[in-house]
């Protein structure tokens, strides 16, 4: 069962986020109207109301959550509160030294968030702030006490770092040391938050129990710059399980450099920010070893490595070869790199083990115009790309994106780990 400190955080109806549209945080009742009306007398005095019977409305408020001298409140507790005929509502959080906690209201206007997980085995006074149409101020106040710091705690990590600029294909891929339920995962993805300057849709998609990633609907804008949030920190996550800290990390988005291979003319087209730059011949992979079909995007870099295949396909099949200029694609180890052995046949017949060749000097100066979450389409080849290979979110329909959230899709601007083990590789 889960404990009765899980349910505090969830009691303020979490249901809410499934409501399509955001509700305004301002008022619920609006402000009657003043006319002025003759007085019936002769000394030239407004009466007042033109309706007497009429009154400004006077607003009503109670706190909801945590309630009143609640032990045990998760560090990650929201206050909500019901606000009635409210012109205007704040909310004010200090701990017990009397020091402001800085927070943000929900769009809902019935919530109210701290901007970072609060002390544990502290105690805070909630206040919520009320006025109404006649202008007077209603006051709500509770004392809570946060929980002992858990011993159980997930770690939230992220595979970007602060600054990182990528391209316009990157997901935002965060992970968790624990995998997190499935009747948990709406609470923990409505404390992750996506803010980028060019304002676009998208939503987050659960690849995994251990890992959530972001996308918009369409490609990043570029020259965008992105912050996502995830506001774990002793948010409860399942069994006794509570997030550790707090995430946040502030990205860029590089230039539109997009990638086109078509398996018919075997050239790939380089466009950035919409324009032509480069077409260069390719050979993709032969019958025996097809090349996939579908978008992907450049997962890591390598100057210079060594494919070795030994393992893999044994002694007769395998081979060891030194690779420059290697972009990796797939995680079942298709690649763009420079192959000097294939020059002769690019441009023209498919000989590769699923690599996309180019030669030496298309892949130096390929590989000096990419970067990590750069997007190539591959067509018709006679494989299809699986999802799950790679960073294959934009190998995916919207429609199907938007399956994998936990949460349902409302559409508005964007606001809202370690790399994987490489396995093996061919070339």
């Amino acid at each position: 069962m889960r404990a009765d400190q899980d349910r505090l955080i969830r009691s303020r109806g979490v249901r809410r986020g499934r409501r399509r549209g955001a509700f305004a945080a301002a008022a619920l009742a609006a402000v009657l109207a003043l006319t002025s009306a003759c007085t019936g007398g002769d000394d030239g005095k407004s009466s007042g109301w033109e309706n007497p019977g009429e009154k400004p409305a006077e607003a009503a408020v109670t706190i909801t959550t945590p309630q009143a001298d609640a032990k045990d409140v998760p560090a990650s507790t929201e206050i909500a509160f019901t606000a009635e005929q409210a012109q205007q509502t704040t909310v004010e959080l200090k701990d017990a030294a009397g020091a402001t906690v800085e927070g943000t209201m929900a769009a809902d206007g019935r919530t109210w968030l701290p901007s970072g997980a609060l002390q544990y085995g502290t105690t805070y006074t909630a206040t919520v702030t009320a006025t109404g149409g006649d202008g007077k101020a209603t006051t709500a106040t509770h004392n809570f006490t946060t929980m002992a710091k858990p011993a159980n705690q997930v770690r939230v990590t992220s595979f970007l770092g602060d600054d990182q600029v990528v391209g316009v294909g990157m997901p935002l891929i965060v992970k968790f040391g624990r995998a997190i339920p499935e009747d948990y995962r709406d609470d923990v993805q409505r404390r992750m938050t996506v803010t980028s300057t060019s304002a676009q849709e998208g939503i987050w998609h659960w690849v995994s129990p251990t890992e959530v990633r972001y996308r918009p609907k369409e490609f990043w804008q570029a020259g965008s710059t992105v912050r996502y949030r995830v506001q774990a920190g002793g948010l409860p996550m399942g069994d006794g399980w509570y997030g550790r800290a707090d995430l946040s990390v502030d990205i860029k988005i590089g230039p539109a450099t997009v990638m086109t291979v078509d398996n018919k003319t075997k050239r790939m087209t380089v466009t950035r920010d919409g324009k032509v730059i480069r077409t260069i011949p390719v050979s993709l992979g032969k019958k025996s070893t097809p090349s996939s079909s579908g978008t992907m995007v450049v997962i890591e870099k390598l100057k210079e490595t060594v494919f070795d295949t030994f393992d893999e396909l044994g002694p007769e099949d395998g081979y060891r070869t030194d690779i420059d200029f290697a972009q990796r694609l797939t995680w079942g180890g298709e690649f763009i790199h420079a192959a000097p052995w294939s020059e002769g046949q690019q441009g023209r017949v498919n000989v590769s083990h699923g690599c996309v060749n180019v030669s030496m000097k298309e892949g130096e100066w390929l590989f000096n115009q990419t970067r990590i979450g750069d997007p190539i389409t591959v067509k018709g080849t006679e494989r299809k790309l699986q999802n799950g290979n790679g960073w294959t979110d934009w190998n995916m329909s919207w429609e199907e994106y938007v399956k994998g959230s936990a949460l349902p899709y409302e559409p508005a601007a964007a606001e809202s780990a370690a790399p994987e083990a490489s396995p093996s590789v061919t070339g």
